[in-house]
């Protein structure tokens, strides 16, 4: 963003946040929203401020006013449609989505995953009812996520049970959307090139896709969703915020999408990597 431009209102970063999970389906044509009352304790923000976002997304065809009912999501056409048509590839392919925690990621992947009714897998979906556990048998927080203990002996396990899900997708065929913060893998030459000659094998596609978003919107994303395992970045978030790269970027060619308030909208990015796929596949 240009120096000379005004930074994003707290509206309109909460407007795109639950933008965002319309498209990514977390919220539903037709469901009632949260009171202002409970939105604006949701968001740690003011009603007038929650009041302000509403009108933004009610301006964008997001959500709309009913008598009694309050605020009703509305999904707009265009989403709509962009699921009517999913894509269909000769060669299944396999999407890796990285980013920081907060970069909105799963987002993507989930708009992404709506728009082409390809398989949606998280990797803490996947993994976290087995790594709390035993984090707890290893003597430490089922929150953990820093320490050696967790990084060297159990976040590899995640991995692999990840790659192990998709392997068995794109063995029949089935196209595949993963999501995970693969930094480590991202920043790993050898390790995209394995997973590249392994989609090979199946006779499938790989494609990097890396999510950014500012430190603010990324600040705003772990204090709404109140994940424990996010607990040590929000007690010392100036050094936590130090040390994330926000010039990081996939060691292989990648596709960056951008998760900020100025922003296009997700399902307006998830289209256009729907059509190079298209392009692609000769489709």
């Amino acid at each position: 963003m240009p120096a000379s431009d005004p930074k994003p209102t707290a509206p309109a970063r909460i407007a795109q946040a639950i933008r965002n999970d319309i498209e990514a389906g977390r919220l539903r044509d037709g469901q009632r929203l949260p009171s202002t009352r409970e939105l604006a304790k949701e968001w740690q923000a003011s009603q007038r401020t929650i009041t302000d976002a509403m009108d933004l997304l009610v301006k964008e065809g997001y959500i709309a006013t009913q008598n009694r009912s309050g605020r009703i999501v509305t999904t707009p056409t265009s989403v709509t449609l962009a699921l009517s048509s999913p894509l269909r590839p000769i060669r299944p392919r396999v999407v890796y989505v990285g980013g920081f925690p907060g970069s909105g990621k799963s987002e993507f992947a989930r708009t992404l995953a709506r728009a082409t009714n390809w398989a949606f897998l998280d990797k803490d979906t996947i993994a976290r009812p087995l790594i709390e556990p035993a984090l707890e048998d290893l003597g430490h927080s089922v929150n953990d996520r820093e320490s050696d203990t967790y990084f060297n002996r159990l976040r590899p396990r995640e991995y692999e049970a990840l790659e192990g899900v998709i392997n068995d997708n794109i063995a029949v065929g089935t196209s595949v959307i993963a999501t995970a913060p693969y930094i480590r893998e991202f920043n790993n030459r050898a390790w995209l090139d394995r997973v590249t000659a392994r989609g090979e094998t199946y006779d499938a596609d790989c494609t990097f896709v890396w999510v950014r978003c500012s430190l603010e919107t990324m600040l705003m994303y772990l204090k709404r969703r109140g994940a424990g395992r996010d607990n040590g970045k929000l007690a010392d978030w100036d050094s936590y915020s130090a040390s994330v790269n926000l010039d990081f970027r996939p060691e292989a060619e990648h596709v960056v999408i951008d998760n900020d308030p100025d922003s296009p909208p997700l399902r307006t990015q998830a289209q256009q990597l729907i059509e190079s796929f298209r392009r692609d596949s000769g489709q």
